[in-house]
């Protein structure tokens, strides 16, 4: 007797505008996200993680615990630790224990570090500017964020720690 395998329910496909709006969504994202971290590097010498890496920083005070920052960037904690050694060989961060109870890891921005984002800041608005916001419609920019909130909502509706925004 042959073995019976359940059926699977067909997929939902896309149409035809959905396609195109997809792929358009991931070729423009990949463009540019790599044209923002080839700016920062040609530029700055630092990668778009260095300076996210800085930015969530300063908006904590400039300091952050790695597991949280990792989360807030989505990226795994390897790689996190992997980018701020880096960053540290570099003098932009250092790590600390915990302020809060001495068992976990603190990623602390430097004085260095704080510098440099100061100084990158304004040339990295400006690539965003040139790359993305001043290209399209405001209302287009903005039903982009409220797409791309939603989309962060859902996916880190299982993972509220995650919430970074």
């Amino acid at each position: 007797m042959p073995a019976r395998f359940p059926t699977r329910p067909e997929p939902r496909w896309l149409d035809e505008e959905q396609q195109v709006a997809w792929r358009a969504l991931v070729l423009g994202s990949t463009l540019l996200f790599d044209r923002l971290d080839d700016d920062l590097r040609h530029a700055h010498g630092i990668s778009m993680v260095e300076y996210e890496i800085l930015v969530r920083l300063s908006e904590r005070d400039g300091r952050m615990r790695m597991s949280q920052l990792a989360d807030s960037l989505a990226h795994s904690r390897s790689r996190v630790t992997h980018t701020i050694r880096r960053m540290e060989d570099s003098d932009l961060v250092r790590r600390e224990d915990s302020q809060d109870d001495g068992r976990g890891v603190s990623a602390v921005m430097t004085e260095r570090g704080q510098l440099l984002l100061e100084n990158v800041a304004p040339s990295h608005v400006a690539s965003v500017r040139e790359h993305l916001v001043d290209l399209v419609d405001p209302a287009d920019f903005a039903a982009m964020g409220r797409v791309f909130n939603a989309v962060a909502d859902h996916l880190i509706a299982g993972h509220p720690d995650r919430e970074m925004r």
